[in-house]
């Protein structure tokens, strides 16, 4: 069985014994997660959620995701910023799909 859940701004389809990357959530590795917002589960489609339905997983760790460069120009101005970014993440281990 698959669902869609909704995290951090985001539409995820997750699957039981499925891990997934999302961004950061609270806790230590080993914690309960518990996805409420869940927008189909099967064939049963939300308006815009599905009524008593959740996904359980638990967390594998936390991580930050790949350095990225940010350049900002603006052209004959003689203006330049170049920051980096590393976004907080959290990989989650799916364990079930309670419809």
């Amino acid at each position: 069985m698959i669902a869609v859940i909704r995290t951090g701004g985001k539409q995820y389809t997750v699957a039981a014994d499925e891990t997934l990357t999302v961004e950061r959530l609270e806790g230590e590795a080993g914690a309960k997660v518990e996805f409420t917002d869940v927008l189909m589960v099967g064939d049963k489609v939300g308006a815009p959620t599905v009524a008593g339905a959740k996904v359980v997983g638990s967390i594998v760790k936390q991580a930050r995701g790949p350095h990225l460069i940010v350049f900002k120009k603006r052209r004959r101005q003689n203006s330049r910023r170049k920051n980096g970014h590393r976004q907080d993440l959290t990989v989650v281990k799916i364990e079930q799909i309670v419809a």
